[in-house]
C-alpha cells in the first residue's frame, strides 16, 4: 500500500457564534515541514493544533490555514463621543476662518475620521469553540489522508507499469547476446589479420578472446537487475506504508545495474534497450519523490 506525500484536506466546524475553517495542503519532503497560519486569537492552541496534523501526516512540506468568521454578536462597536466631539469642533473652527458652510450631513463626515469608532471583540476561546477547532484540524486531516490514499493507487499503478516494461526490455537483451559475442569475436580477427607480417598463435588467441568477453558478459548484471525489479515490486506491496525512501534507494541500485549493462554492452541494438530501460527509471525516480 502506497501514500503519495501530495493532498488536500478541508473542514468546517460552526459553534453558535462561530465558523471554523481549516485546510491542509501538502507536497513532498524529505521531512516534515510544517507552516501554519492561525488568527491570533488560536495562537496559544497553535502547538497543539501543529500535534493534531503533524504527528498523523509524518512527512512533507504541509501548509495549514486556519480562518475563523464571526456570525454571532461576538462583536460590539461604539461611537468615541469624544473624538466626534473634537472633530466636530475643529470643522467648525475651520469653517469660521476659512468662510464656508459646515456640512448637512455631520454624521457622514465625522466619522471618516480615524479612531471615531470603538471595535471590542471577545479574545477569549472557551471550550466548545476550542473542541470545534481542533475537530476541524482532525477531519482536515482525515481528508488530506484519504486524498494521499487516491494519489497512492494511482501511483502504484505507474510503478507497476514502469517496472514492467523494464522487465520486458531485461528480456530482449538475450535475444543479441550470442550475436553480440560473435560479432566482438569476428571484429579482433578482422583486426588481426589487417596488421602484416605477424603470425598468430591459435591458442593463445582463444584464450585472449574469452578473457575480453569475459570481461563483457553481462549476466551478472541482468540477474542483479532482475532482483531488484522483483524487490521494488516486493517493497510496493509491503502492507503498511512508508516506503518511499526505500524505493529510492532500490531505484538507485537499478540505475546502476542498468549503466554498467550499457557500458559493457558493445552493441548498438543492446544500448538501444539500455537507453529505454533508463528513461523508464528516470519516470520511476521522479515519482518516487512523492511517496510517503
Amino acid at each position: 500500500m502506497l501514500l503519495s506525500m501530495t493532498g488536500f484536506g478541508k473542514a468546517v466546524a460552526e459553534t453558535k457564534n462561530k465558523k471554523i475553517t481549516v485546510e491542509i495542503k501538502s507536497l513532498n519532503s524529505k521531512q516534515l515541514d510544517l507552516n501554519a497560519r492561525v488568527p491570533s486569537v488560536y495562537r496559544d492552541k497553535e502547538l497543539d493544533l501543529r500535534n493534531i496534523v503533524g504527528r498523523p501526516l509524518e512527512r512533507g512540506k504541509i501548509d495549514m490555514v486556519v480562518s475563523v468568521e464571526n456570525h454571532g454578536n461576538e462583536t460590539t462597536a461604539s461611537l468615541n463621543v469624544a473624538a466626534l466631539e473634537a472633530y466636530k469642533a475643529q470643522v467648525e473652527e475651520a469653517s469660521a476662518a476659512l468662510g464656508i458652510p459646515t456640512p448637512d450631513d455631520w454624521y457622514g463626515v465625522l466619522l471618516r475620521f480615524p479612531d471615531t469608532m470603538h471595535n471590542e471583540t471577545a479574545t477569549e476561546v472557551d471550550e466548545e469553540e476550542t473542541e470545534a477547532l481542533f475537530a476541524a484540524a482532525s477531519r482536515a486531516v482525515a481528508a488530506l489522508m484519504d486524498y494521499r490514499r487516491v494519489e497512492g493507487l494511482k501511483l502504484e499503478e505507474f510503478f507497476t507499469a514502469r517496472i514492467s516494461h523494464i522487465s520486458d526490455l531485461l528480456a530482449q537483451i538475450d535475444a543479441f547476446e550470442v550475436q553480440r559475442v560473435e560479432k566482438i569475436r569476428q571484429r579482433i580477427e578482422d583486426g588481426l589479420k589487417k596488421i602484416p607480417g605477424i603470425e598468430i598463435d591459435k591458442g593463445r588467441l582463444e584464450q585472449e578472446m574469452i578473457y575480453y568477453i569475459e570481461k563483457l558478459d553481462v549476466n551478472e548484471e541482468k540477474q542483479r537487475l532482475g532482483q531488484h525489479l522483483a524487490y521494488f515490486i516486493e517493497t510496493l506491496e509491503a502492507p503498511r506504508p512508508g516506503q518511499g525512501k526505500k524505493l529510492g534507494f532500490i531505484s538507485q541500485e537499478m540505475g546502476r545495474e542498468i549503466n554498467t549493462l550499457g557500458s559493457k554492452s558493445n552493441d548498438a541494438d543492446m544500448q538501444r534497450l539500455v537507453v529505454r530501460m533508463k528513461d523508464e527509471l528516470e519516470q520511476i525516480k521522479e515519482q518516487v519523490l512523492n511517496v510517503m
